[in-house]
């Protein structure tokens, strides 16, 4: 008998998974300006309920018409699937309410700032041993922040403490990542982030839902369209490139809020904005990098 073939090992193709990387961060940031147009007459909630409901349609074509029904297994930690859920719910309502209240550039800077938290909430939590390169960074990356929220000067008070309360939460979310990948598919959690997402919106819809308009069916779609892609395409790039490399092209995001909101809205971040972010930007790099050099998993699922 011949021997049996091995299966073969899969093979990274670098350039395509940065190029998809640039596709995701750009769809996350159509995404949130979506948003930031729809808030101008809907409830954030309103605008997460559809995200959900969108992008839940692809996984229910997944398993209901092409079979993959094992999505639906939950293995060992049901609970802990849910609770990432209904945080990642709370997570993406508080980033859509952040984007509302300031120009997209200045938020989109802020929440940078979830990698520094995902450190220290590895030491508390995962027990994970941080050294003295990443706390430099960390503390560098927060005098980042304080550059960017301007403490003398005219600030957006409630946006900034939105933007921040939902970096926190981001950073929640990728610890659960962390520790639910030791044990769940990662479609089975994404899979029930938007199903038990669509579900807790929904209970608000009767008291926040505004009907639509004409026009605004399109942004409605936008929003969960564009955020279905980037996690389509995010995915690809996890599997065709190290998170590592990855990671980084997050900071694109900025390129494209700036864009976005100059091109609508008829904003240019402030200097301080933009100098902070700098600052933030290279003490993310080198928490990645460091993350890396320790073989920290760094997690390959998005937060929304």
């Amino acid at each position: 008998m011949p021997p049996e073939k091995k299966p073969q090992a899969h093979q990274e193709h670098v350039i395509l998974g940065m190029a998809t990387a640039v596709g995701a961060y750009f769809m996350f940031s159509l995404m949130v300006m979506f948003a930031k147009l729809l808030s101008e007459t809907h409830s954030v909630i309103e605008i997460a309920f559809y995200r959900n409901l969108v992008g839940c349609v692809p996984f229910l074509i997944i398993i209901f018409v092409m079979g993959h029904r094992e999505i639906l297994t939950l293995r060992t930690k049901p609970a802990w699937v849910a609770i990432r859920a209904v945080g990642g719910t709370v997570s993406l309502v508080a980033t859509f309410a952040a984007y509302s209240l300031m120009p997209l550039a200045d938020t989109t800077a802020l929440l940078f700032t979830a990698s520094l938290f995902i450190p220290v909430l590895s030491v508390i939590i995962l027990k994970e041993t941080v050294g003295p390169w990443r706390w430099s960074a960390i503390a560098a990356g927060f005098v980042g922040v304080l550059v960017m929220t301007r403490p003398t000067g005219d600030v957006y008070v409630l946006g900034i403490a939105t933007a921040l309360f939902a970096a926190l939460m981001h950073a929640v979310l990728q610890i659960i990542l962390r520790y639910l990948g030791r044990f769940e598919r990662p479609a089975t959690i994404s899979f029930y982030f938007f199903f038990i997402g669509t579900a807790v919106t929904g209970l608000a819809m009767p008291f926040v839902a505004v009907k639509p308009t004409i026009e605004e069916l399109p942004l409605l779609l936008g929003v969960g369209l564009s955020g279905a892609a980037a996690q389509w395409l995010l995915s690809m790039a996890y599997r065709n490139a190290p998170a590592a490399i990855v990671t980084v092209f997050n900071y694109t995001s900025i390129v494209w809020a700036t864009f976005f909101g100059w091109m609508i809205w008829n904003e240019w971040p402030l200097p301080a904005v933009m100098i902070g972010a700098v600052i933030v930007i290279l003490s993310n790099i080198l928490i990645v990098w460091r993350e890396s050099r320790a073989k920290v998993p760094i997690p390959a699922e998005p937060s929304l």
